[in-house]
């Protein structure tokens, strides 16, 4: 199982080192099919659908697609687009009650919201890789999020097998610890620290990268539990053990990317508040 994982966490940087430096239409295209298998799992864990599509969950894709395009519309024309990004995402809305309303009584009101859910919580949350690689000097901000995210997943297993004995969340994930939480986020600070350390000089704004990166991942690292923990209850709550098997070892999109899904949105936001 050790070994499972490690080929295809192995597999999965190397994949990112590709894309995150080619970026672009093949980053954002790779967002987007992330995004949507993300949605395709999340929809069979809450039921939304069995087996295949339905109209339900296919007007949630076509919300998804609508909000790369203002994603990518945004990248193109800069500032001139930026207040139509709620516009796309609101249409994405408008197709799911088109949907609900037309169908009635085939879905059920808790349907359409768990379907307007995955498109924010998964497609919107996501983009923020792409947007993040975008800023200036993006290329090398990207990687925070991943840091952040693993560093502290990888982190906190490993100080918590240790040193654990206070639970964190008893009922939810009852092997998580509080030694292991503080262990994850000092964890992804390091991480961060020699990150910055390693690409001093690289990066054009007139900051202390070693300095500013330990901060930015020490916050995405406490942000990225509380997304690690909110994917653990969905499942709880569905009363399943893994999203998929796309990704042996790991299990589904979902399972691998759920502390990340959190975590993206806020790096981005510090990145462009800090302007670094």
């Amino acid at each position: 199982m050790f070994i499972t994982r490690l080929i295809s966490g192995i597999v999965l940087v190397a994949i990112a080192l590709l894309v995150n430096h080619v970026g672009g239409p093949l980053l954002l295209l790779t967002m987007l099919a992330i995004s949507l298998i993300g949605m395709f799992e999340l929809f069979r864990a809450v039921k939304i659908r069995e087996k295949g599509t339905n109209s339900l969950t296919t007007a949630a894709y076509a919300g998804a697609v609508l909000w790369y395009v203002a994603v990518w519309l945004g990248h193109v024309y800069g500032e001139r687009f930026d207040h139509f990004y709620v516009s796309f995402l609101a249409a994405g809305l408008i197709i799911l009650l088109f949907v609900y309303v037309f169908t009635y009584p085939k879905y059920h009101a808790d349907q359409v919201m768990a379907a307007f859910f995955g498109i924010v919580y998964v497609a919107v949350c996501l983009s923020f890789i792409y947007q993040t690689r975008e800023l200036p000097d993006g290329r090398w901000h990207v990687w925070l999020i991943l840091l952040c995210s693993w560093g502290c997943d990888t982190s906190a297993y490993c100080v918590g097998r240790l040193f654990g004995r206070h639970k964190m969340a008893p009922v939810l994930s009852p092997k998580k610890s509080v030694e292991g939480a503080v262990g994850g986020v000092i964890g992804a600070a390091l991480f961060g620290g020699i990150y910055g350390a390693c690409i001093r000089g690289k990066v054009s704004a007139d900051i202390n990268v070693v300095l500013v990166y330990i901060v930015v991942c020490a916050i995405g690292a406490l942000i990225s539990m509380v997304g690690d923990l909110a994917a653990s209850a969905i499942k709880r709550n569905m009363e399943i053990k893994d999203y998929g098997h796309l990704i042996p070892g790991h299990g589904g999109i979902l399972d691998r990317f759920d502390s990340v899904i959190i975590t993206a949105p806020i790096i981005y936001f510090l990145c462009s508040v800090l302007r670094f």
